[in-house]
């Protein structure tokens, strides 16, 4: 994402720190832990891999998040939350009151259509945990995008 230079206002920085969707949906799944990159895009979808790499580089930069080379065949590449990323969490938090107060969907509507809530979600931690999904297989083309 390009960054103008910013006029001085603290809102104005943050909204351009926080950039797009993206960046908060990326903090709302590494919020319980480091992931890999592709369950990233299983969690994510219908993200392409593209705009999945540009965030999590964007996101790396601004010093929201690491990126750990655990190295191996195939190269095992995690990414996790830093302590500037982690600050965004209560504003996480007040998204989803919001959206809730708003009625733009509801933590229900995802458990009924998807059997789970999102890994972020307080519900998650009130009740047995169902078992997850296996994500269906992504294509070898787009698997070459992911491990550059």
């Amino acid at each position: 994402m390009r960054r103008r230079e910013g006029d001085g206002c603290p809102v104005a920085g943050a909204l351009q720190l926080i950039g797009d969707k993206w960046t908060m949906l990326v903090v709302r799944d590494l919020a319980l832990g480091p992931k890999r990159t592709t369950e990233l895009i299983a969690a994510l979808h219908p993200i392409s891999s593209r705009t999945l790499v540009g965030r999590l580089r964007d996101m790396e930069r601004d010093a929201l998040i690491e990126r750990r080379d655990l190295g191996g065949s195939p190269p095992h590449v995690e990414y996790a939350l830093t302590e500037r990323g982690r600050l965004l969490l209560p504003f996480l938090e007040a998204l989803r009151k919001l959206g809730e107060s708003l009625d733009c969907n509801e933590c229900e509507d995802r458990k009924e259509r998807l059997g789970e809530y999102c890994d972020a979600c307080p519900r998650n931690h009130t009740e047995p945990q169902p078992q997850r999904k296996t994500p269906a297989p992504r294509r070898e083309r787009d698997d070459s995008i992911v491990l550059l």
